[in-house]
């Protein structure tokens, strides 16, 4: 790792905050300028080069990495559906409770990513459930690529000629053989705010898979669009409408740079307690943190857990106007370039958490440490689940607490009294 650590140790020069806004633009980044710990921000590129048999590296005790080695087990958003849908069906087989269905045999509490067909392997079935419901609206996304490039809505299967190379056929060929693509039933209730589309960006920190201990961020934010919302077939094309990504809102002529279209998850739990309810709105941020613990526990059993790794990945999540959160994608590498002067000091505590967390003040990166973390170094973080405490409380190991969201409280200023802590949930 030699061209690595000249790298890292160049950088250790500059000031903090030009690391911050050009973490995207480097392989390689110390977080802590003020000294040569071996604790090294890698791209999703280089973290396989790290951990490639062929490359020759060996970590040590004393280096600690942002990522785990097969992290697209649930940052893609073809394997994150896979994932999900094979962890329903192994539930299911085991009678779990969670796999309760309604009358129309849909799943009561795992119901959180939209129906979902891989292209073009599930072209056939997708097509299927088309032509059963034909006034549909779906939307398309390139599974490898991220800040909305490539992302397209449809209506009529005649919108999906133009990707396929022979139209004659029922096989649904994408433009070139690497690209594989999802296409998601379109949420098109979305809760509007100024009848205008946002979602959530939630942080959430991994430092193990097994057992699963995550943290959630409090901090998070909702991105908005800067053109009111409009399910017309005729707004289809118009992403201001429908995409909530920074990187193209940024681009119309009605972004606002001094907020940059962006509310604190603290203003919109506000704004739902006073237009909603407290009780309803509690539920909804249950149910939120419910559906993420779930989705890390689908990809658990698959992911490389090397204990040097660790992950904070940012979750996308759209609220529908029924107040029912659903699920659209992880980012292995949420964006830390700053857009406004509050998102800068957010991501800055953001980053300064994230290191206390993995690397507990005053003391030297150790990866043979047990990563139970004290309350004093959570900072702006709560934990979200910690699976050796579930295994050492006895309420959850009664099938009957093994409920659905909204059946417990949260931590971290959100906790509720007489509700169990959402770190034991099972």
């Amino acid at each position: 790792m030699s061209k690595q650590t000249i790298r890292l140790k160049y950088a250790c020069d500059q000031d903090k905050s030009v690391l911050i806004n050009n973490f995207e633009a480097r392989g390689w980044i110390p977080v802590n300028p003020d000294d040569d710990w071996n604790f090294y921000w890698a791209n999703v590129q280089s973290i396989r080069s790290v951990f490639s048999v062929d490359s020759g590296f060996r970590l040590q005790d004393d280096q600690v990495v942002n990522h785990f080695p097969n992290h697209m087990e649930l940052t893609r958003k073809d394997l994150m559906v896979k994932n999900i849908k094979r962890y329903r069906k192994e539930l299911d087989k085991e009678n779990s409770p969670l796999t309760e269905r309604d009358e129309n045999g849909r799943f009561v509490h795992l119901d959180f990513i939209p129906q979902t067909y891989m292209l073009p392997a599930d072209y056939n079935l997708f097509v299927e459930e088309f032509r059963k419901n034909p006034n549909t609206t779906w939307i398309m996304k390139p599974c490898g690529k991220a800040r909305g490039i490539g992302i397209f809505l449809v209506n009529k299967l005649s919108q999906l000629k133009k990707w396929s190379r022979d139209s004659k056929t029922s096989n649904f060929v994408p433009p070139t053989s690497k690209d594989t693509y999802v296409i998601s039933k379109y949420i098109d209730n979305p809760l509007l705010i100024g009848g205008k589309k946002f979602d959530l960006r939630l942080y959430v920190l991994v430092t193990s898979f097994r057992p699963l201990k995550c943290y959630m961020f409090k901090l998070g934010f909702c991105r908005f669009c800067t053109v009111k919302y409009n399910a017309n077939v005729n707004e289809l094309d118009n992403m201001f409408v429908h995409l909530t990504n920074v990187s193209i809102q940024k681009t119309g002529d009605d972004y606002n740079a001094v907020h940059g279209g962006k509310w604190t998850v603290q203003n919109l739990r506000l704004y739902l307690e006073s237009t909603r309810g407290k009780e309803v709105t509690d539920k909804l941020f249950d149910e939120i943190d419910w559906q993420i613990v779930h989705s890390l526990k689908a990809v658990s059993g698959v992911i490389s857990n090397d204990r040097h790794c660790f992950e904070c990945y940012g979750y996308d999540i759209i609220i529908d106007d029924n107040l029912k959160p659903w699920l659209i994608e992880v980012n292995a590498s949420p964006s830390l370039t700053s857009t406004t002067s509050s998102d800068r000091i957010m991501k800055y505590k953001l980053m300064n958490d994230v290191i206390n967390i993995v690397i507990p003040p005053g003391e030297a990166p150790d990866v043979r440490w047990n990563k139970t973390v004290s309350r004093d170094h959570l900072g702006n973080f709560y934990v979200l689940y910690d699976e050796d405490l579930a295994q050492s409380d006895p309420i959850t190991l009664d099938p009957k607490n093994k409920l659905g969201p909204g059946a417990l409280g949260m931590r971290g200023g959100r906790e509720q009294k007489g509700r169990p802590s959402p770190a034991t949930w099972k």
